[in-house]
């Protein structure tokens, strides 16, 4: 599977748009995690325990997105792009674009 978040992809041309594609995943942060988080919040610097929770939940938005895609009969998304917002105490992250059907040029 091809994902770019461009537009086009060089060297291949789209010969059929199948329609919007999502990967959505929503965590909790655990109380252990918080309770350190809290901490190194006092002190300053990066929040290990955030960085590691976000770059997991993007990684399974992304490949869920591509299982989406797949389903849909592409070979590629364009236009990938990732959001993400809080729910409560949960952090919900979204990768989503446009399944398509391409072929080298």
């Amino acid at each position: 599977m091809i994902v770019v978040t461009t537009e086009n992809i060089p060297g291949y041309r789209v010969v059929e748009v199948k329609g919007t594609t999502f990967g959505l995943i929503v965590r909790a942060r655990g109380i252990g995690g918080d309770i350190m988080a809290g901490l190194r919040s006092v002190v300053g610097g990066e929040i290990k325990e955030y960085t590691v929770l976000l770059e997991d939940a993007r990684k399974q938005a992304l490949d869920r997105m591509i299982k989406n895609a797949t389903a849909m009969g592409a070979n590629a998304v364009v236009m990938c792009r990732y959001d993400s917002g809080n729910i409560g105490n949960m952090g919900e992250v979204v990768a989503y674009g446009t399944a398509v059907v391409v072929e080298k040029v």
